[in-house]
């Protein structure tokens, strides 16, 4: 299937089998915003279960917090937040549709990276193995052409953020002849800037002084926290604090499904470091977040390094983790060294000191930070773009989410062959038996077949099936998810297997 067909129908599994709905549908819906359902809440945990355990169980020097979602306004006013955090905004006219103006273009350099692609492709299967692909990439007139015209977006998108000249940014989206998604129209109004932030108000009375936000971003969470988790935690540089939590975004464009929306999760790590060091933690935790990604078993080739094109003002160095949607190329994950902005920023608006002091080396200084930031909504869809897949057996189509078993919402189905004879107690037994260490699924309507079906469809990776013969032997048919094979074990040694298979431990024995 093309990626267009295959982003369609992850969109509707998500709906049919439990993963993901529109909010409040029964009212017609609520732009950019999702509910959860109950095989996407269990997947959901488990991948931020993963994400969790492998900073602050396999990382000696990273600790967790939770910060509230409300912080004294004086927050958002040292952070930045309140005068610069802002997307260029584009309307068309025509359709009355809005965009971010550097997604537009962003999306119009992928079409050109297809097509230098294509002609790479095109020349390798004609020359075979003496094919350069380096220098047919720097040789080429066409392909030369696609990625010096990738090269001038970059760079005039560049210049005109960060001189604040949004007509040079508008005229780039003219030059190039990009027309609205929906109208297919080039009537575009004037790029300009739009503030992202939710505000509300502390009391009954609404005043500017009682304004507060919804955060943004859960970092700053971690800054204003710095000494107390350094202190109460007895911590030596380096070390990281890690949090996950919910954060709010006026985000205008709303579309492909939750890879955008208005409420979402991240998980993030802030790295605290000895200035002059923050370049090294910077390369480190590059290599080791996209190991964290490949270890969960995605082909390498899905994902690549994307270089910040404009660095924020407070970084020396940032990069992106891309992921391979079926929409193109899109971050999952951001890791940036940040310098010593954010402490430094919150100790000049707060008045109070947020140095550490090194007993090593009897000096008191700022700490430089390295972030690594992840969207968990995002890790979600990548998952089940991941995962999904169709096979033809015995002439019928199944569906089947070849989720990682240690993210499975479910980990097991417990399935009687027949709806009687002793099969559903002895079923019910192994059930109750098992569900005090794995999430499980017990049914014992329509065919074996049809059951088998609805657990490929939510990724579940085992169906035991309890027959006759179970009564008499004490033992079951096993059946693997990505294989299909079936085989006897005895229900004693169930646990054994189930926890080898789909315990949280493989994975992370991965990174170690």
């Amino acid at each position: 299937m093309n990626n267009e067909d295959l982003f369609k129908k992850v969109v509707s599994h998500c709906k049919e089998y439990g993963f993901v709905f529109p909010s409040s549908e029964i009212y017609d819906g609520l732009a950019a915003v999702y509910d959860y359902g109950q095989n996407g809440v269990e997947l959901r945990n488990n991948i931020r279960q993963y994400w969790w355990k492998s900073m602050t169980q396999l990382q000696t020097n990273i600790l967790g917090i939770d910060a509230a979602i409300f912080m004294h306004p004086k927050t958002w006013k040292a952070s930045g937040h309140i005068d610069g955090f802002s997307d260029p905004m584009i309307d068309n006219k025509d359709s009355k549709k809005r965009y971010r103006a550097d997604v537009l273009l962003e999306d119009h350099q992928e079409k050109l990276r297809a097509k230098a692609d294509k002609e790479v492709e095109k020349a390798r299967a004609r020359f075979g193995d003496s094919f350069d692909e380096t220098m047919y990439r720097s040789t080429n007139p066409r392909v030369v052409e696609y990625l010096n015209a990738i090269a001038h977006i970059d760079n005039t998108l560049k210049e005109g953020l960060e001189t604040g000249n949004l007509g040079m940014i508008k005229a780039l989206i003219e030059e190039l002849g990009i027309v609205c998604p929906v109208s297919g129209s080039k009537y575009w109004t004037d790029v300009r800037q739009f503030n992202l932030m939710y505000s509300t108000q502390m009391s009954a009375v609404e005043s500017g002084e009682d304004s507060l936000y919804l955060r943004p971003e859960t970092a700053q969470g971690i800054f204003v926290n710095f000494l107390n988790v350094q202190k109460s935690g007895r911590a030596k540089i380096p070390f990281g604090i890690a949090q996950t939590g919910k954060a709010f975004r006026n985000e205008i464009v709303a579309r492909q499904f939750i890879m955008r929306m208005k409420e979402f999760e991240q998980m993030e790590m802030q790295f605290f470091c000895k200035p002059g060091t923050e370049l090294e933690w910077y390369a480190y935790w590059k290599e080791q977040r996209l190991k964290w990604h490949l270890s969960l078993g995605v082909y390498a080739a899905k994902y690549r390094y994307h270089d910040h094109v404009k660095l924020a003002h407070y970084a020396n160095a940032a990069v992106d983790i891309e992921f391979d949607f079926p929409f193109g190329f899109k971050e999952v994950e951001g890791i940036h060294s940040r310098t010593d902005f954010d402490l430094s920023k919150h100790e000049e608006f707060s008045g109070k000191k947020l140095r550490y002091f090194d007993p090593e080396t009897n000096e008191s200084y700022i700490p430089y930070v390295v972030e690594t930031s992840i969207g968990l909504d995002r890790m979600f869809l990548l998952t089940l773009c991941a995962s999904y897949t169709e096979d033809t057996v015995d002439g019928e189509v199944r569906t089947v989410l070849r989720i990682p078993p240690a993210l499975a919402p479910v980990k097991a189905a417990i399935l009687p062959l027949v709806k009687k004879d002793g099969l559903p107690e002895m079923a019910e037994k192994i059930y109750n038996d098992l569900r005090f260490d794995f999430k499980l699924y017990i049914e014992d309507k329509d065919s074996i077949g049809k059951r088998y079906r609805r657990m490929d469809a939510i990724g579940t990776p085992f169906c035991i099936t309890v027959d006759h013969d179970s009564l008499i032997n004490e033992d079951v048919t096993i059946r693997y998810r990505d294989t299909m094979e079936q085989r006897r074990v005895k229900i004693s040694e169930l646990r054994d297997i189930l926890h080898r298979e789909t315990d949280m431990s493989s994975l992370l024995q991965k990174l170690a």
